[in-house]
């Protein structure tokens, strides 16, 4: 008999929850960067072998602060999925930061779930700076504690064995036979502006990425194996807007380039991307 379920990951912003679901996956659902906030919507994606099938739930990082209009849409969010019928968590712990406000917080949540929980404890391809100690009393906490490193796909198998003994017996949730992705609640538009979001998180110091959006406005597909995608950065303030276009253009250049390359690697046709930037100071009203 078949097992399936679905599992929520949990932790605190940057524990790498996008990069284990990638990895997991064997394929990009989940947009990365080392900059808080990156994951906003939760993302559902499903992995399947001979045991059976696991509907993942990338949460939003929890954040202790949520002082500015993105976070405070954010962190209900990540709190709604973990009240909304999951089989099982997984709470991702970075082990090189030490325990703080946040990790106190998604911690209380957890506590509030009568599911069976996985710790998986991140990034042991690190070795200092370790706070391993101030998480291991948690175990006691927890069905299972598992050592992984998200980043180079280290235990991971041990992972998936651990979540697949705490579901339930059950049929495929999903049919996954003439699916193109693993992701089931992200369309081409969305996915797309995701990427093009990503690359200007790596790219835009500071507070600028937290000002701003991506939205994709059309896709269309031409001869010659080429995709024409219109996308705009919308940003809340004129000020913002210079710094994304940056001087002579360059910064809009070298984001679009990016994204464009990796979408030409993902498609395995030619992009021509057309990203314009505009600011409008309500975008985040639309956000969720």
């Amino acid at each position: 008999m078949m097992k399936s379920g679905y599992v929520a990951l949990i932790g605190r912003p940057n524990s790498g929850k996008s990069t284990l679901l990638n990895n997991i996956l064997g394929q990009k659902v989940s947009i990365t960067s080392p900059k808080p906030q990156t994951t906003r919507l939760p993302i559902q994606a499903v992995y399947e072998d001979e045991r059976g099938q696991i509907i993942f739930i990338d949460t939003p990082g929890i954040f202790a602060k949520v002082e500015d209009p993105v976070s405070k849409k954010i962190n209900p969010l990540a709190e709604k999925t973990l009240q909304e019928g999951v089989d099982a968590v997984v709470y991702l712990v970075d082990h090189t930061r030490d325990r703080d406000i946040e990790e106190n917080k998604t911690f209380g949540l957890l506590r509030l779930i009568d599911k069976p929980k996985i710790m998986a404890i991140n990034k042991i391809d690190i070795k200092k700076p370790s706070y391993l100690p101030h998480y291991k009393f948690l175990e006691e906490e927890f069905n299972k504690t598992l050592e992984i490193s998200a980043l180079y796909k280290s235990n991971l198998n041990y992972l998936l064995d651990a979540i697949f003994e705490y579901l339930p017996q059950g049929k495929k949730i999903v049919d996954t036979k003439d699916r193109p992705t693993p992701a089931l609640n992200i369309d081409s538009k969305t996915f797309i502006a995701e990427i093009i979001r990503e690359k200007a998180f790596l790219f835009l110091r500071k507070e600028v990425p937290y000002t701003m959006t991506t939205t994709v406005d059309e896709i269309i597909h031409r001869e010659n194996n080429l995709i024409f995608i219109k996308a705009r950065i919308i940003t809340s303030d004129d000020k913002y807007k210079k710094m994304i276009i940056g001087e002579k253009g360059r910064m809009i250049k070298e984001i679009g380039m990016a994204a464009r390359k990796e979408l030409e690697t993902a498609t395995n046709k030619k992009i021509y991307l057309d990203l314009t930037v505009e600011t409008n100071p309500h975008w985040y009203e639309q956000l969720i």
